[in-house]
């Protein structure tokens, strides 16, 4: 009776196996540069090196991940009001990357995770690239619950 009440964001699919040859950072920062050269990659405007350094210095934390060479292939990154908010941002892994769709389960699961043991009940709000949906949605993220629309501008 009780699982009937859970509502669908609450359950977690199983951990998404990292591809053999990557692996899962959560420790420091990249480089503002090679952040900035994934995103553009990923169909992101180019962004002031000092802006991408002012965004990484206020966030709470992030995750990469890197191929074995080092190189970076996706990322994202968290801010929140350590109560009751959280948003994930920049989620992004390089499309031409083949196992580009697995990495992005990776780091929303592992998103997930963190903020499941951090910051238990806060509400999660995603800006993600539509290549990021999918993950998302196996995630239990719904498009528009409610018809609720959140809106950006770009300045």
């Amino acid at each position: 009776m009780l699982d009937s009440l859970l509502m669908p964001f609450r359950s977690q699919p199983p951990p998404p196996a990292l591809p053999q040859g990557y692996w899962l950072e959560a420790e420091g920062w990249p480089v503002a540069e090679e952040l900035n050269g994934l995103l553009m990659a990923c169909g992101e405007p180019r962004r002031p090196p000092e802006r991408i350094e002012r965004a990484l210095a206020r966030s709470a934390w992030q995750l990469s991940i890197r191929t074995a060479e080092g190189v970076l292939v996706a990322f994202v990154r968290a801010t929140s009001d350590q109560a009751l908010n959280a948003n994930l941002w920049d989620l992004v892994a390089l499309p031409t990357e083949p196992e580009s769709g697995q990495l992005l389960l990776v780091l929303v699961h592992a998103a997930l995770a963190r903020l499941r043991r951090e910051l238990p009940g806060c509400s999660i709000s995603v800006a993600a690239t539509p290549e990021s949906l999918q993950a998302l949605r196996q995630h239990g993220f719904v498009v528009d619950p409610g018809g609720i629309r959140a809106m950006g501008l770009v300045l």
